[in-house]
């Protein structure tokens, strides 16, 4: 069967297709991209691609592009070719269940997320889908994939979702977004290219290229001194994961540690006085002091 998705490299996921997942070896793939001057998902370009190829199934979702998606244009793009809409979230649960971004569930055939990520639950996942469906996705997990299931993670589920219904919750998502808004802001006043311009969701994508680094180096050095991120491939460059010239930092761990914008400008200081002096030990020996002090003013608390 044909699928269409977004490429990795453009901010997809790695399981949709990509070559180096078991899923390009299943169904046959054809990716879509983002426009080279916006860094956005050009909507129109994927219609023509799906009228190309014909797909069985349309993928939206991303694993960083800091963007809301317009699912209701997807939707109306599978319609048109008479392809299935599965939309994976998993990354932006948690900010659709508070209603913080929009949800794909009403545009679309199916919607997949994980209880971890934004939703903040033990590890697991979860497969929605229109009623009519239902006993075939049921039977494709029992007895098709799953020999028994786990009923530990039914109740951690359980938990999960009643922990999302709360309002604490949803005051909790909403201040993800502010963070990461303002850690974008912060670092674009440090000089730094934010792809796509900004964020919309949980997570800043930006460009550490123009600084003479690479992101594995970033990556390397942040870490050193407390900082968690993630080196990643941005949409401007050729595909090479090892040294890209991205870094992609999420706002969600700090939010459950009760840290506002003040705290996230604050950290996306430490983050450009890190990669400036990254080969200056007395600077990073400062910045992991900082880091600390930061940590142990907000620890992290369970149940919180």
């Amino acid at each position: 069967d044909k699928v269409l998705a977004m490429k990795l490299s453009h901010g997809g996921h790695l399981s949709h297709g990509d070559a180096a997942s078991i899923t390009s070896w299943c169904f046959e793939f054809r990716h879509y991209g983002v426009s080279p001057k916006t860094e956005l998902i050009d909507y129109d370009a994927v219609e023509q691609m799906a009228l190309d190829f014909r797909p069985r199934m349309i993928v939206a979702g991303a694993s960083s592009y800091p963007r809301v998606i317009d699912y209701e244009r997807f939707a109306a793009i599978a319609r048109k070719v008479g392809a299935f809409l599965l939309v994976d979230m998993a990354h932006i649960a948690g900010l659709v269940a508070a209603g913080v971004i929009p949800s794909p569930v009403p545009h679309s055939d199916f919607v997949t997320f994980t209880t971890y990520k934004t939703l903040m639950g033990g590890r697991g996942g979860v497969i929605l889908c229109r009623k009519e469906f239902a006993k075939k996705i049921d039977q494709s997990v029992f007895p098709g994939c799953q020999g028994t299931p786990a009923l530990n993670m039914v109740a951690a589920k359980a938990v999960c979702f009643g922990r999302a219904l709360k309002p604490d919750f949803a005051r909790l998502q909403g201040q993800i977004v502010k963070n990461a808004v303002a850690m974008a802001r912060q670092l674009a006043g440090h000089g730094y290219r934010i792809v796509t311009g900004g964020t919309d969701n949980h997570l800043v994508l930006f460009d550490v290229g123009s600084k003479g680094l690479t992101g594995d180096v970033a990556e390397d050095v942040l870490e050193s001194v407390g900082i968690i991120v993630n080196r990643n491939v941005i949409p401007r460059e050729g595909e090479n994961p090892l040294h890209p010239s991205g870094i992609r930092v999420g706002a969600t761990t700090m939010t459950a540690r009760a840290m506002l914008e003040g705290e996230a400008t604050l950290i996306a200081d430490l983050i450009d006085m890190v990669l400036m002096n990254h080969d200056r030990p007395d600077v990073l020996t400062r910045a992991r002091e900082e880091v600390s002090r930061l940590c142990r003013r907000f620890p992290a608390t369970i149940g919180q």
